[in-house]
C-alpha cells in the first residue's frame, strides 16, 4: 500500500517561503490507480517527486509496504528508486546510442549485470507493448508512440511497487495516448503495483479511473 499523510512542500524565496504542496494526504491499495490532474503549477510533478524520493517533503509522511523512503540517507534512497519506483515522464528519455533491449535493461544494470531472468522479462515486456519486432532498434529508428511503450517498458522491467507517470501520453496523438495509458494500466496491475499518473488529459484520467485534482497544493476530495 501507498500511503501519504499531511504532505506539505515549501521552497525558500528571498521574499519567503513558497508553498506548492499543502497537507497531502491520500492512500492507494495493491493495484490500485490515481490519476492527478491540475493546473500548471498546482504542485503535480513536485507531488510525483516526492513519491519517487527524488525530493524530500517539508512535513508529511510517505509510507509504501508500512515503510518510510525518506528514514535512510541518498543510497538508501537511491536503491528504494531503483527496486521500488518505475518513472515514466513526458519525454522518454532513452539514451540514443543503447538499443530499445538495452534502455529497457537499463534500470537493472544500475546494480549489476542483468540476470537471465530479467533478460527473458525485458524481451517480453518488449513484446507486449507491440514491439517485437524491434528490440534491436535504436531510438532514432521509432517513432514517438514507441519510444514512449519502451519507456513504459523500463518503468516495470523490475516490476515496482509504485509506478509514477508524469504527463506520459502529453507528447502523443490520440490514439497512442490511448494505447501508452491502457498498457500502464494493465502492465502495473499484473504485478500488484500502485500507478500514479500526472495529466491533463481528461481521456486519460477517464482510463486510470479514480481521480482528484490539485489546486493551489491541496489535493481535492
Amino acid at each position: 500500500m501507498l500511503e501519504v499523510a499531511g504532505l506539505s512542500k515549501t521552497y525558500p524565496t528571498p521574499s519567503g517561503g513558497l508553498e506548492v504542496l499543502d497537507d497531502v494526504s491520500f492512500a492507494i491499495a495493491d493495484g490500485g490507480r490515481l490519476a492527478v490532474m491540475g493546473p500548471s503549477g498546482s504542485g503535480k510533478s513536485t507531488l510525483l517527486s516526492i513519491l519517487g524520493t527524488l525530493e524530500e517533503p517539508s512535513a508529511g509522511s510517505v509510507r509504501v509496504d508500512g515503510a518510510d523512503p525518506f528514514a535512510g540517507g541518498p543510497e538508501e534512497r537511491a536503491r528504494f528508486r531503483n527496486r521500488t519506483v518505475g518513472f515514466v515522464f513526458q519525454e522518454h528519455h532513452l539514451l540514443a546510442g543503447c538499443t530499445a533491449l538495452d534502455n529497457v535493461l537499463l534500470p537493472a544494470l544500475a546494480t549489476g549485470r542483468p540476470t537471465a531472468a530479467i533478460v527473458d522479462r525485458a524481451r517480453a515486456l518488449l513484446d507486449r507493448v507491440g514491439l517485437d519486432r524491434r528490440h534491436g532498434h535504436l531510438p532514432g529508428q521509432l517513432s514517438g508512440g514507441e519510444r514512449q511503450r519502451v519507456a513504459v517498458a523500463r518503468a516495470l522491467v523490475l516490476a515496482p511497487r509504485v509506478v509514477l507517470a508524469d504527463e506520459p501520453t502529453g507528447q502523443l496523438d490520440s490514439r497512442g495516448a490511448a494505447t501508452v495509458t491502457d498498457l500502464l494500466v494493465e502492465l502495473a496491475g499484473e504485478v500488484g503495483g500502485m500507478l500514479v499518473v500526472v495529466t491533463h488529459a481528461d481521456a486519460v484520467a477517464e482510463r486510470i479511473g479514480t481521480v482528484r485534482r490539485l489546486v493551489d497544493g491541496r489535493l481535492l476530495p
